[in-house]
């Protein structure tokens, strides 16, 4: 990652004066990267004398709850004293961690775009981040956004100015958007910042089971169906699906963050190239596309569902019903195949 002297300097100069009205915004559906990446920030602004309110569209999954100084995240779905909406109305500089465009903010980014005063910061490691902001620390080839805050505080102030806390939360970030690293991008700089994390403190095996291993009943048998009941293979067994419909999700008594990792599984079978699990909500279905090797998800999701993410991790949405998107779903994998797309 090559942070230049002359983007540290500009931010430099923005932060300069204590006292700035600052905001904080995730994306929707909030990761363990969305929320770590935020939190760590965060801690960093308030140090230095600012007024942070970290904001999110709506709720994280449950098995983020333990994380240190989460419950200062302001939820704006269920936000009904307004505290998301006048920190925006008031904001002078916002910070925009972990996605590539005030549209992924969904119901959050009407009250985003009304604020057309403050300063925006990006903070991001998605492909092609959209015009609009003031300065941008924008880095698709990195692995988590959380190392790259990581890697701006170090320039910006030193890694001395990290804590437990903050230290917590980096790491939790970069383990979980690199799959417990095991995905692509895991660079000796990566493996150098997770070092300085534990001579913080951290305890990796802690933070490991408060994550993975703090799932409820609903959540293993509701894995369990979708692997055995809904999960599909296509492409002579190279491309996988999955989905759920609300009245099953209902059934395992879903909450947000259970489907985490679905999408992964079926790349544990050896021949499978490209896996997609369909989630259906009130208004839509949510599109997530995982891949392995040179099979572009990023592409597909662009093409196919109105989205984008990365070369092997994205997503995108479908209005229509959970059949008609499936249907679309082959046909687009068949027509990926036949331009040789699948490897």
């Amino acid at each position: 990652m090559k942070i230049t002297e002359e983007q540290i300097t500009k931010l430099r100069d923005l932060l300069a004066q204590p006292g700035r009205n600052i905001v904080i915004v995730a994306h929707t559906n909030p990761d363990g990267d969305a929320v770590g990446s935020s939190l760590a920030w965060a801690a960093i602004l308030r140090n230095m004398g600012h007024s942070v309110t970290c904001v999110v569209p709506n709720k994280y999954p449950y098995f983020l709850d333990w994380m240190p100084g989460i419950e200062e995240v302001v939820i704006f779905k269920t936000d009904t004293e307004r505290r998301a909406e006048r920190a925006i109305e008031a904001a002078d500089t916002i910070f925009c961690l972990d996605f590539n465009a005030v549209s992924r903010l969904e119901i959050l980014s009407e009250t985003i775009e009304r604020n057309t005063s403050a300063v925006r910061v990006l903070i991001d490691h998605h492909l092609a981040p959209a015009p609009g902001f003031d300065l941008m620390f924008s880095y698709p080839e990195e692995s988590s956004t959380c190392f790259v805050v990581y890697s701006i505080i170090e320039a910006l102030c030193g890694t001395d100015a990290i804590t437990r806390r903050m230290a917590e939360a980096l790491y939790v970030g970069m383990m979980t958007d690199t799959g417990n690293f095991a995905f692509s991008y895991l660079t000796p700089e990566l493996f150098r910042a997770v070092a300085v994390l534990v001579e913080r403190g951290i305890s990796i095996p802690a933070i490991h089971n408060s994550v993975y291993n703090a799932y409820t009943e609903g959540r293993a048998r509701l894995f369990g169906y979708a692997i055995n009941r809904k999960m599909e293979l296509i492409e002579d067994g190279t491309v996988a699906y999955m989905s759920l419909l609300e009245s099953e999700m209902r059934r395992f008594q879903f909450q947000q963050g259970d489907s985490e990792g679905f999408v992964n599984y079926a790349l544990t079978i050896k021949k499978v190239k490209m896996s997609a699990m369909f989630l259906a909500h009130r208004k839509f279905i949510r599109v997530s596309l995982r891949s392995r090797g040179d099979v572009d998800v990023n592409l597909f999701a662009r093409r196919y569902f109105n989205g984008g993410g990365h070369h092997n991790a994205a997503g995108g949405k479908s209005y229509d019903t959970m059949q008609q998107t499936i249907d679309r779903y082959v046909r687009a994998v068949r027509e990926f195949a036949e331009e040789g797309l699948l490897g």
